[in-house]
């Protein structure tokens, strides 16, 4: 019997047949911001606590289109108290296997966007392979990275400098609200705002394109 895991990877592995060209408009693509919460800082020992999405296209946040876990956790430790969840809620979540399930459906080809992803999207890798899986196929952008970029394109002048890279940090820079912070829904819709900001800022400074979103900014000499 096929497992709901390999079904979903599957038609995940197929999304990507007829994914976005890089020269892709940013207002065609469909972006989706990702957050993981997790019990430590390790993919290999630590485990996923809650996985929040949404998906930002159009130039628009996408309140429609979320994808929203909590996963099973039998320990439970400080850090699943600061995101909010208690010893009982991580207890009645669901198994890793489904929530991996859940969230390849969910994200099909989509670019994924995150504060600091390459941490959420080792955990995940981390976790699909426990699962027999074989990691993401998704094309991926941390919005530290890309204010870096616009920053040196001149893109953030008129405002003040970057000074804290942190998602507070951009949170006060663009003048959002941090509300919901440390879950994993409420930063990955706080990320969405930032970035909303940042399409904008980019597609008026010379970066129209997937391909020009996704350049990796230049080291300081």
């Amino acid at each position: 019997m096929v497992s709901a895991l390999a079904r979903a990877l599957s038609g995940y592995q197929a999304a990507f047949a007829g994914t976005w060209p890089e020269t892709s408009a940013l207002a065609s693509v469909r972006f989706v911001v990702l957050d993981c919460e997790t019990t430590g800082l390790d993919p290999r020992r630590d485990r996923i606590v809650s996985i929040g999405a949404i998906a930002v296209t159009g130039g628009e946040i996408d309140l429609g289109d979320t994808f929203e876990a909590l996963l099973r956790v039998l320990h439970n430790t400080a850090a699943t108290l600061v995101h909010g969840i208690t010893r009982d809620e991580t207890r009645e979540g669901i198994g890793e296997d489904e929530a991996l399930a859940g969230l390849l459906r969910y994200l099909q080809d989509g670019v994924i966007v995150g504060h600091h992803i390459g941490h959420d999207l080792a955990m995940i890798d981390a976790a699909l392979e426990r699962q027999g899986a074989p990691g993401l196929l998704n094309r991926r952008l941390d919005t530290g990275e890309l204010a870096l970029l616009l920053e040196a394109d001149g893109a953030l002048a008129g405002r003040q400098p970057l000074q804290d890279l942190s998602l507070d940090g951009l949170c006060r820079h663009f003048e959002i609200v941090p509300y919901d912070r440390h879950t994993a829904p409420g930063d990955a819709f706080l990320t969405a705002q930032i970035l909303l900001r940042m399409l904008r800022l980019a597609a008026r400074h010379g970066r129209p394109t997937l391909a020009d979103l996704l350049e990796k900014p230049t080291a300081p000499e």
